[in-house]
């Protein structure tokens, strides 16, 4: 049996990307898969390939920023699947690119909305269902916009960094209850949000990020399979002493983690915190 064998996952995103990766990295473990996205067509061909590997799924078509679709969405996956043990809050876009007075304030606006609003009211949804079963995984997707600031990605970085907080701040709330709320950077990995951003950063005349998306673009970025990795490791028992705390694929030992996790919750490690000078 997998490390989580017959444990229920919701992932927002699963349509492609890191989601889908996720969400098959989930059903070799054995996990039954609830896959939401706004795109039913690429949902199905995450659940035909989870499928095949054994996995029952359902799939919800859902904008993550509405909620009373995301309300919808727990409400089918607890009628499919009778409670969630695990939630992945992976759906997100980059948003404009440009100078933050130039962006349009729509898109700049909407990018908060996807990628905060919509984090925040998965977990509103489900919080509940694992407070009353005393049990649950909270992933949240942040990236390098929570650890770096990049030019003309106001927008991008204000809501990631934006989820590692409430990320924190939630893990506080939920301390003893046994319910675990991590973030997980994947780093860059080449996916369509990262063709796309490579290509507005060009119309923007940004030529730093657009070299950056040409490397990640062209097998110069982060592993796929590592970021899923860490997302099982993150979602199994393994994990169930550390919360509140971001994690990244790409600098971080996951593997050896668990040897490490008292040192680690007994610190401000792999949190966001001010350094002072002194």
């Amino acid at each position: 049996m997998g490390q989580l064998y017959n444990r229920i996952a919701l992932i927002t995103g699963a349509g492609r990307g890191i989601g889908r990766a996720i969400a098959l990295a989930y059903a070799k473990e054995g996990a039954k898969l609830a896959l939401a996205a706004r795109t039913r067509r690429e949902l199905e061909q995450t659940a035909q390939q989870a499928q095949a590997l054994g996995a029952s799924t359902c799939i919800v078509p859902v904008d993550v920023s509405d909620p009373t679709q995301v309300e919808d969405m727990v409400r089918q996956t607890v009628e499919q699947f009778a409670t969630i043990d695990i939630l992945v809050n992976n759906a997100g876009m980059a948003g404009p690119v440009g100078p933050l007075q130039d962006n349009d304030m729509t898109a700049w606006i909407q990018t908060i909305q996807v990628n905060l609003i919509g984090t925040y009211l998965c977990c509103r949804a489900v919080v509940p269902l694992m407070q009353q079963q005393h049990r649950g995984k909270i992933i949240n997707l942040s990236g390098a916009g929570a650890s770096n600031a990049f030019r003309h990605l106001s927008a991008y970085g204000a809501s990631k960094v934006a989820v590692v907080r409430l990320t924190e701040t939630l893990a506080l709330e939920l301390a003893g209850s046994n319910i675990q709320v991590n973030v997980l950077g994947p780093g860059s990995i080449h996916t369509q949000m990262w063709e796309e951003l490579r290509e507005r950063a060009h119309a923007a005349g940004d030529a730093p990020l657009y070299a950056l998306g040409q490397r990640v673009t062209s097998g110069g970025g982060a592993s796929l399979e590592r970021a899923a990795a860490l997302a099982v490791f993150l979602a199994s028992d393994a994990s169930d002493a550390l919360s509140g705390r971001l994690i990244s694929a790409v600098t971080d030992d996951f593997p050896n983690l668990p040897t490490q996790i008292q040192r680690i919750m007994a610190s401000d490690a792999l949190t966001l915190r001010r350094v002072d000078l002194h």
